[in-house]
């Protein structure tokens, strides 16, 4: 019975790595598509759109840009009930947030969210490395760069490093209020609405609608955990 508990369990793992967790709402047949063909803009002078979750995939459209100074950064998160994040983190340790230390106040986080935008406004041209916190995304490959060096500590080797822990990711807590201040980069706003946040930046008041429909961090981690709970069971009972 031992055995057959330890491998329902690696099989729920196996599952979730592979598939991502299900949603918190109901996803209808018009949501999914919207979501699998969203509008992102193209990008323009100044101004980088980068699609959150690329192809229904756990990976960033873009995921190596190269922007200056002022340039806006612009993320577009897919509304297909699986929530993601922009988090910063650094080269040594890209599945975590960047902690502050000294003069830096740590790395900015757009928090979990879905169906809303996030910019950030490029400050120096120094690598900026992010990831999403989302369990386990990042260890599947769910980060990216800005500004990254051609040689030494490329995006790929970034990207090799954030794989090879895997499974192993830390889960990381979300309190649901947006970090606006990075290393080499700030945002003027938290998540908003895709509908009002377009490519621009917008206004605060966006940031409290963008983030209105998401539920707490702590909620959703219990909600996944019964899902866990649930498909142990019920392929113990198939055992």
């Amino acid at each position: 019975m031992n055995f057959k508990i330890f491998a329902s369990l690696a099989l729920v793992q196996l599952v979730a790595a592979q598939y991502g967790y299900p949603p918190t709402t109901p996803t209808t047949a018009t949501t999914a598509a919207a979501a699998s063909t969203p509008s992102i803009p193209p990008n323009s002078p100044g101004q980088w759109n980068i699609e959150v979750a690329a192809g229904n995939q756990f990976v960033f459209g873009q995921p190596n840009i190269t922007a200056k100074v002022g340039d806006n950064v612009t993320w577009h998160f897919p509304n297909n009930g699986i929530e993601h994040s922009v988090t910063q983190s650094s080269f040594n340790d890209p599945c975590v947030r960047l902690a502050a230390s000294g003069n830096n106040t740590g790395g900015f986080d757009s928090t979990l969210t879905a169906g809303t935008t996030f910019t950030i406004m490029i400050t120096d041209t120094n690598p900026i490395w992010y990831h999403c916190k989302q369990i386990m995304h990042c260890g599947m490959g769910m980060v990216g760069s800005i500004n990254a060096p051609s040689s030494g500590n490329t995006f790929d080797s970034f990207l090799a490093a954030a794989k090879a822990i895997g499974q192993n990711e830390q889960l990381e807590s979300d309190t649901g209020t947006p970090v606006l201040t990075g290393v080499g980069a700030v945002a003027t706003a938290g998540p908003m609405s895709a509908t009002a946040g377009g490519g621009s930046g917008g206004s605060g008041a966006g940031a409290s609608s963008g983030n209105s429909a998401n539920t707490s961090g702590a909620l959703r981690h219990f909600t996944e955990s019964g899902w866990y709970l649930a498909t142990a069971l019920i392929i113990v009972s198939v055992l």
